[in-house]
């Protein structure tokens, strides 16, 4: 009897231990550092993925770990002085209650050149392949050719079978380029080319992005004027780039939805004309922030019947108490309203203000669920606008310590930030933290962003400029991000009861 009550009662407590769910606690690896590594690793929780650059002295079989932070709990082969090996991507694992895979990515890159006398424009280099490829002008003299600078390895390589004048007239040279224990073989291309061409041209709105090879040692520039006018207007070298044979420039001050001609000069040597049409200056919806209206304790940033494009947390900081993010009558100028941001204890957690372009989509227990952005294809290079802000002592700091470097009692911050980026679809941000997903500024599909933050009071209201700062100048947004917020670490629910960000005024700037 006692054994057969004692097999029951271990099917019943297996049935309990089997039917008990773990708690879903998402794994992170929030810090790395390695030996040899330049600037600070990119970290994407969405990839799950950490990039790390690495001098060109590094010996990527062997990359010595100096520091990582992880999770709490957090179980991982990843510690400091172990090794990894970048030659490829290395996948590690965290595990606690759930495994998580993520991707180390070791990035080296090698400055490699080859200059050549007489050159046009900028070597290009097929490091799969090992091809190296210099142009010069057509009337060029092929079997004298005057080697200047040639670098095919990393820091301390060394080249064999190169001279300072080489034979380059019907046929290719081959070098062999030597480090530590590697020996790798390259082939070295001379090729003809007109003296000089317009390689881009990227039409904004006010703004035109020109990019240009020419002859090494002359003037090289751009010519710029209306399709409608004959006369051209010569680019300022106040807005030009030149990088030996290759130059490009900015260039400002021009009429939206306009068709432009240009050309590119090098000496006395004109291009091939380029046409290109500048876009339309978009502005943000209700950037004057005076739409807004009640339904039933949510406060909406857009006018009752209108089309939403801004949103706020109101729908859970409402849920708990009252609106967070309201509009106010303390405007700039006296007229109009402006949008208030405050701070407060919503009861059951920390609240910060908060405003950005996208919309509420849902509450997940006492967290939120959003998407940031809206669709947009302009090509702006500022936001501007006007704010005061008051900063209260932080006094309410996560139990989950998620950021262990804010302290309670330090002003508060605010922070506003704009990115433009080719994402297909709004950008999903979630709080909870087993499932946590917060904007990263590092996101391979952000093309123009900038920020900033303020950590004292500021009492009056007053303008602030966000310079756009573009990873690449060719490639068209789909969606625009706008973000403010009263506490800057509110995702983690941190931040100091009664701080205030007031917004007024907001618009895009198209020229420079």
């Amino acid at each position: 009897m006692v054994a057969l009550l004692a097999g029951l009662a271990l099917i019943f407590y297996s049935c309990l231990e089997n039917d008990t769910p773990y708690p879903v606690i998402k794994l992170d690896i929030t810090a790395l550092e390695v030996d040899g590594q330049v600037g600070s690793a990119v970290i994407s929780t969405e990839d799950r993925t950490v990039t790390v650059t690495l001098a060109d002295t590094v010996n990527l079989k062997r990359v010595l770990i100096k520091r990582v932070e992880m999770s709490e709990g957090a179980k991982s082969i990843l510690r400091p002085d172990t090794a990894l090996d970048l030659t490829t991507p290395q996948t590690v694992t965290l595990s606690l209650y759930q495994k998580y895979v993520w991707t180390i990515i070791g990035n080296q890159p090698i400055e490699r050149r080859f200059v050549v006398e007489g050159q046009i424009g900028t070597s290009q280099f097929d490091v799969e392949n090992r091809i190296a490829v210099a142009n010069v002008s057509k009337d060029a003299n092929f079997k004298k050719i005057h080697i200047k600078d040639l670098k095919l390895g990393p820091t301390g390589s060394t080249i064999n079978g190169a001279s300072q004048v080489m034979d380059f007239q019907g046929k290719t040279q081959k070098v062999l380029l030597m480090y530590k224990d590697k020996m790798e073989e390259w082939t070295l291309y001379v090729l003809p080319t007109d003296a000089v061409k317009i390689s881009a041209a990227d039409g904004w709105t006010n703004v035109a992005w020109l990019y240009g090879q020419g002859r090494d040692g002359v003037e090289n520039g751009f010519e710029i004027r209306e399709q409608s006018s004959t006369e051209w207007t010569k680019v300022a070298s106040s807005d030009m780039v030149t990088t030996g044979a290759s130059f490009s420039a900015c260039v400002p001050h021009l009429k939206a939805s306009t068709q432009y001609v240009c050309r590119a000069y090098s000496g006395e040597d004109v291009s091939e004309e380029v046409s290109l049409t500048t876009g339309v200056a978009v502005e943000l919806p209700n950037a004057s922030m005076d739409d807004w209206y009640l339904d039933g304790k949510v406060w909406c940033p857009w006018a009752e019947g209108g089309t939403p494009f801004w949103d706020s947390g109101n729908v859970g900081a409402a849920k708990a108490g009252k609106s967070n993010t309201t509009s106010t009558t303390e405007t700039v100028d006296g007229t109009g309203k402006a949008a208030k941001l405050e701070s407060i204890n919503a009861m059951v957690k920390f609240a910060a203000g908060n405003l950005f372009v996208g919309k509420f989509v849902a509450v997940d227990g006492t967290n939120g669920i959003l998407n940031f952005g809206q669709p947009f294809t302009a090509r702006p290079t500022k936001l501007k606008g006007y704010y005061k802000y008051i900063s209260a002592p932080i006094n309410y700091v996560s139990s989950e310590g998620d950021v262990p470097w804010v302290q309670k009692g330090v002003p508060d911050t605010c922070s506003i930030y704009i990115a433009l980026g080719d994402w297909t679809a709004p950008v999903e941000i979630r709080t909870r933290k087993n499932n946590r997903k917060l904007f990263d500024k590092n996101d391979s599909h952000i093309i123009a962003y900038a920020e900033m933050y303020q950590g004292t009071t500021v009492s009056n209201y007053t303008p602030f400029e966000l310079k756009l700062d573009y990873r690449a100048t060719n490639r068209v947004p789909s969606y625009i991000i706008v973000v403010a917020s009263a506490s800057k670490y509110g995702d983690y629910f941190v931040g100091g009861e009664g701080s205030a960000l007031y917004l007024d005024n907001l618009s895009l700037e198209y020229d420079y």
